[in-house]
């Protein structure tokens, strides 16, 4: 079957969605422990997240890069998820989707949340000719996302270092065996029609 172009790919129950970010052990580390962001951790920063491992591994190599060596599954409400991306805007302009660029920078103001569509990721990390979506959380969505919506907190990072290393010595398809068992998200028309050109 043929990936839609832009799809949210997720591991998800019921109520949950998991999503991933990385970060330095200092804010890690602390974050697996206690199920929650330490107070290194600033909600009044812009915070993405990601439900695509693969997009994961790309942006941190495989949490190899400075400041991301230590990768979270963050598994949050679908509830929360859901009313960040009510809430959220698209982060570039795309004309007749929005009706003109100041609108598009008023609504990109005032929204707690942002989205952006980047090529999904082969286990080689190439962009692949399908979207996943990429969540950015600021304000009250930020602070929603840290006092709210988190269930739990997992380390991953072993699970991207064995991945990585099947796929250095050529086992994809051992490293394929591996991977989050990723499948669409169901999000209604109602909550991607301002977000899917």
């Amino acid at each position: 079957m043929e990936e839609p172009h832009r799809r949210i790919r997720a591991l998800h129950t019921a109520s949950t969605i998991t999503v991933y970010q990385a970060y330095s052990p200092e804010i890690g580390l602390p974050a697996i422990r206690d199920g929650g962001f330490p107070a290194a951790w600033k909600p009044g920063r812009m915070t993405w997240i990601k439900p695509s491992f693969m997009w994961m591994m790309y942006r941190s190599g495989w949490g190899t890069k400075e400041g991301q060596e230590t990768v979270l599954a963050i598994e949050i409400t679908r509830d929360g998820f859901e009313w960040a991306l009510r809430h959220a805007c698209l982060a570039g302009y795309i004309q007749g989707l929005h009706s003109d660029r100041g609108a598009w920078q008023r609504d990109l103001k005032h929204a707690p949340a942002r989205v952006q569509w980047d090529p999904e990721r082969d286990l080689h990390l190439r962009p692949l000719p399908h979207r996943s979506l990429q969540l950015g959380l600021s304000g009250e969505a930020s602070s929603r996302y840290a006092d709210e919506w988190i269930m739990s907190i997992s380390d991953v990072t072993p699970l991207a270092n064995e991945i990585h290393a099947l796929v250095r010595d050529g086992e994809l398809d051992a490293a394929t065996r591996l991977l989050p068992q990723e499948r669409g998200y169901p999000a209604g028309e109602e909550l991607l029609a301002h977000l899917r050109p």
